[in-house]
């Protein structure tokens, strides 16, 4: 690995980095290293275009391995599998312990969401494939709702154009249809509000019993979808509702997720003045972004440098980006699944639970 300036001279002698395993998928060759006294993976992280040269490789992806700081991982990329459309996944009945099968990454394995106990960013420019995430999700979830152990609740600012189509699966459903801002600003306040009581009562019963809620059809997990964060965030006109959007939102990001109530948040602009909480999301994910600085923004410190290049990803890609979650520093590439108008005609033709109107809401 000398190519890569990764070789050390000490006494008189070049000391490269020892190759201990190889291991190879139909798209990734996984190459495990003893680093050198000194190194870091951020040294093979900086090097990781030089390394992709060096080996012949399409790109590199640089990973730590828990437990053994002394080694690293480097995912050789000989093939691309997200540059095909990625079809929806098999819907799974286990998927809420096991993880929602929402993607395909780009080792050629599928990617799962673990929704519960956690809280989801998603952000991307105009056509980046912020629906495929959300459609992804909520096709995972139908069969859940069905069964009593997941209640959805749907906020779409945007008039109800993004999620309208998947209303019979939710239990609460707001748009804005009100005459004045104000009127609808102060029914999505609403259903944050209610949000909030569910997760108190949560918490008085759970108080001293468990750390973390486990979603039943007595009390189901309530996933609460916002389609546009930055309407409730950045752009609320009305003082007063922005004061209880910003206060219900806060409590519900820093306190709902150990008790079964989770926010999945779609935004364009990650700027902290639109976005001020979004260091409360323990799993982001950045499809593609207009700017560089962006790729921090939404994934934490230094995600770029580890091969997070969300600002590169091209237009003909819709759905593909970078995932980071809370306790792990490495982003994962993957493809969200495309969900067409038929595939949610299909998704919400079975029965499901009746729909709760709110101020504002659709009948």
């Amino acid at each position: 690995m000398d190519t890569a300036g990764l070789a050390i001279p000490w006494r008189g002698t070049l000391w490269n980095p020892t190759v201990l395993s190889v291991t190879s998928t139909l798209t990734v060759d996984r190459v495990r290293v003893r680093m050198l006294p000194g190194q870091t993976v951020e040294d093979y992280a900086a090097v990781a275009d030089r390394l992709a040269q060096t080996f012949g490789a399409s790109a590199v992806r640089v990973r730590s391995v828990l437990t053994r700081p002394h080694h690293v991982e480097l995912w050789l990329l000989t093939a691309d599998p997200l540059t095909s459309v990625v079809e929806p996944l098999p819907v799974d009945d286990q998927a809420l312990t096991a993880g929602l099968p929402l993607a395909l990454a780009e080792d050629g394995r599928t990617w799962r969401l673990q929704l519960v106990g956690s809280h989801v960013l998603v952000v991307g420019a105009t056509g980046a494939g912020k629906g495929s995430v959300i459609w992804s999700l909520l096709l995972h979830l139908a069969p859940l709702v069905r069964s009593g152990l997941v209640n959805v609740w749907a906020v779409d600012p945007k008039g109800g154009m993004e999620l309208a189509a998947g209303r019979s699966l939710f239990t609460r459903f707001a748009h804005g249809d009100s005459d004045t801002a104000a009127g609808y600003e102060s029914t999505f306040a609403e259903v944050l509000e209610d949000a909030v009581a569910v997760m108190r009562r949560r918490q008085d019963r759970l108080r001293g019993v468990t750390r973390l809620h486990t979603a039943s059809v007595n009390e189901p997990l309530v996933v609460l979808v916002v389609d546009e964060l930055a309407a409730l965030t950045g752009w609320v006109t009305d003082r007063t509702a922005k004061k209880r959007i910003e206060a219900a939102l806060g409590l519900l990001l820093s306190q709902g997720r150990a008790v079964g109530v989770v926010v999945v948040g779609a935004v364009q602009d990650p700027r902290k003045d639109v976005l001020p909480m979004r260091d409360l999301f323990p799993t982001r994910i950045a499809l593609r972004l207009n700017e560089a600085e962006q790729v921090n923004l939404v994934l934490g410190p230094g995600a770029r440098n580890r091969g997070a290049q969300a600002d590169l990803i091209p237009d003909s890609l819709p759905g593909v980006g970078y995932v980071t979650v809370d306790g792990i520093a490495e982003p994962v590439r993957v493809r969200f699944s495309n969900v067409t108008d038929q595939h949610i005609t299909t998704l919400v033709t079975p029965a499901a639970p009746a729909l709760q109107l709110v101020p504002g809401g659709a009948a």
